[in-house]
């Protein structure tokens, strides 16, 4: 082999690793940090559905969640039951799955998502008759301000 074929042939491989590498280190996380109370019982059922999502979840039993979610930059306007961090950003409340996957491939400039209050039908929220509200996961900007980021349970 000559010197130039295995100089190109180095400098490929040396290439095709660093954009392996430089793909896994932009591909979101899929480990999220949940942080409840011990008294909470609704906050399991929105473990199990994010774990069924494919998301590895650490669950942290806290005193006081609304800590974590003020130290993360939520308002209090946002607050729900627990505070879930993931890759940078913050997840109140019950969230579907769904908006937080897209959260993490759209990557906007924000402090994360919020579900605020606890909304029948939502993740973790769900009824035996099968009763739905309608609510909105929130996109919750570094401002403090919020926008709609998803709707669900209409129609």
């Amino acid at each position: 082999m000559s010197t130039i074929s295995r100089r190109l042939l180095i400098g490929s491989a040396a290439t095709l690793a660093l954009a392996g590498g430089a793909q896994a280190q932009t591909r979101a996380s899929r480990a999220l940090a949940v942080y409840k109370s011990p008294t909470c019982g609704c906050c399991g059922g929105w473990v199990t559905h994010m774990r069924q999502a494919g998301f590895t979840v650490a669950v942290h039993v806290v005193e006081d969640p609304g800590t974590v979610r003020r130290a993360r930059g939520l308002p209090d306007s946002v607050a729900s039951c627990h505070t879930a961090v993931i890759d940078g950003y913050a997840i109140e409340g019950h969230v579907p799955a769904g908006d937080v996957v897209r959260l993490l491939a759209e990557r906007p400039q924000a402090v994360g998502l919020a579900a605020p209050g606890m909304p029948m039908g939502s993740p973790g929220m769900e009824t035996p008759d099968g009763r739905k509200q309608p609510f909105d996961t929130l996109l919750v900007l570094r401002s403090g301000q919020t926008r709609v980021f998803g709707r669900h349970g209409r129609g």
